[in-house]
């Protein structure tokens, strides 16, 4: 570790350069519209990579990630955060095997997301890629997505998303009119529970159009 820097800047390189591949990759997919989401990793016990506010996805490069603490705040950059960067550090500081958070704006999620807000959350049972989440072995489950209200209050919504986090296992959450987080021990896992969120909740919709 750099005696300048109260963490590894090899570790912070490598993980640029994660984020950096996979977000391209997501952009393409259109789920990172108009420099909406952000993406971040695990640097240690006390910081974590992140996107930096503002940036097209698609352009990203190592230097728009940077370095922020659990509470959000930047370190050794005047770089500024995504705005919503405590929804991502409440999850590093309470889950110690979480690696890395991924936040989208496909349009399938935030359909569903302003389709669903009034319930308050979207029950997905009896699919088999139910199987996808870690810890679920079988397609009989059900997993309650919550969606929550928007806010520009982060500190508010950060606490709205920790009373979720009490109830037990969570794999991620939607945002009213806004788009999905989902997290993961690492950026596969992270990715694979972005991914089987996104393709579900297709389903969900297809099922509603079909059944009208």
């Amino acid at each position: 570790m750099n005696d300048a820097l109260p963490y590894d800047p090899a570790r912070l390189a490598a993980c640029a350069r994660d984020i950096v591949a996979h977000t391209r990759e997501l952009a393409a997919l259109g789920w990172t519209p108009a420099t909406s989401s952000n993406f971040s990793m695990r640097l240690d016990d006390r910081h974590a990579a992140i996107t930096v506010s503002g940036r097209d996805k698609g352009r990203l490069t190592e230097s728009d990630i940077m370095v922020v603490d659990f509470d959000g705040q930047p370190v050794g950059a005047a770089h500024r955060p995504s705005a919503e960067t405590l929804l991502h550090t409440q999850l590093y500081r309470r889950f110690p095997d979480v690696g890395c958070v991924l936040h989208t704006h496909s349009r399938t999620q935030t359909v569903a997301s302003r389709l669903f807000a009034l319930a308050g959350s979207v029950r997905l049972e009896g699919y088999e890629l139910l199987k996808a989440f870690a810890g679920n072995t079988t397609h009989e489950a059900a997993v309650d997505v919550p969606v929550l209200p928007n806010s520009q209050d982060m500190p508010a919504l950060a606490a709205r998303v920790e009373a979720l986090l009490e109830r037990g296992p969570l794999w991620g959450y939607l945002i009213d009119g806004h788009g999905l987080y989902a997290w993961g021990r690492d950026m596969a896992e992270a990715r694979r529970h972005l991914e089987a969120f996104d393709f579900l909740l297709a389903c969900e919709l297809d099922l509603r159009r079909l059944h009208q």
